[in-house]
This record gives structure tokens, C-alpha cells and sequence, in this order.
């Protein structure tokens, strides 16, 4: 799976097309999947955790997917999933991010091949995340950030 950004995240969500992780400090850590599931999820998660300090703690936000509440997946021990409640879209910090990327760049366009949506998404996505105060500002809700400064 390549990789689109990635720096020391603390939470991090994981998408259909693209997993995004977004940090209290508004860096950004994703890549760019064509499917999801349990194999994609594990290898997401290895790449992760590697640009995770062993001393720092993670709490992943994500969505009830099938592959994300998978008794196979390979959980470090510096990491927490934290699975939202069920059809709460309005609680999943990435569907800030997703819109932002649909508005700005994605909507109102036919995509011919799936190599050049692979192309605009990932040009979105670098271009939505580039702004460190605008990840912060759009993700890091306060019930994210509570635990985090507490």
C-alpha cells in the first residue's frame, strides 16, 4: 500500500477507498486501498504503528466496517480501536475530510479509469491535509481531544 503522508498520529480512521488517520496535531498519516478488509486493515495497521513512538499511546476512531471489529486483526499493544456506534457518520471525524475532498475537488466529474480516480483522490486527499490547522479545525472533536489532554 503506498503512502500518501505520514507522520506520529493519534487518532486515526479508516475509509472504503482511502485510510486516513488525522493527529491532535493536525498531521495526517494514509494510503490509498482499491478494497477493505482484514488483510488491507492488518497491513494499514503495521504501516501505522511503525510512525507511532513505542512510548506514545494511539486511539484509532473507526466506523463498526466488518474489517475493523475482525478478532483476526493484529493490534499493537500501543493501540486502542475505538469503535463508534453504529450509523453515526455525524461522529466520524474523516467524513469532515471526505467532504472537503468531494466539494473541492472530486464532485462533478466522470472518472474514466479507476487509476485516475486513485490519481484525484490522492491529489484531494494531499491537498485537504496539507494545512495542519485545517485537520485540527475539521477532526479533532472535543470528545477526541478530551482524553487526549487529560
Amino acid at each position: 500500500m503506498p503512502n500518501i503522508l505520514a507522520d506520529s498520529p493519534v487518532v486515526a480512521i479508516i475509509t472504503l477507498q482511502s485510510v486516513v488517520a488525522v493527529a491532535a496535531t493536525g498531521q495526517t498519516h494514509g494510503c490509498l486501498i482499491s478494497f477493505a478488509d482484514t488483510s488491507a486493515m492488518n497491513g494499514y495497521l503495521q504501516d501505522f504503528i511503525k510512525h507511532v513512538p513505542s512510548d506514545e499511546h494511539v486511539l484509532m476512531v473507526l466506523d463498526r466496517a466488518g474489517w475493523h471489529r475482525s478478532k483476526a486483526l493484529c493490534i499493537a499493544q500501543n493501540l486502542t480501536l475505538l469503535l463508534l456506534p453504529a450509523y453515526s457518520p455525524e461522529l466520524n471525524p474523516v467524513e469532515l475530510l471526505w467532504e472537503q475532498m468531494r466539494d473541492k475537488y472530486l464532485s462533478n466529474q466522470v472518472f474514466r479509469t479507476a487509476d485516475q480516480l486513485d490519481t484525484d483522490v490522492g491529489k484531494a486527499w494531499c491537498d485537504v491535509t496539507c494545512e495542519p490547522e485545517t485537520i485540527r479545525s475539521l477532526c479533532l472533536f472535543t470528545w477526541v481531544e478530551s482524553p487526549i489532554n487529560n
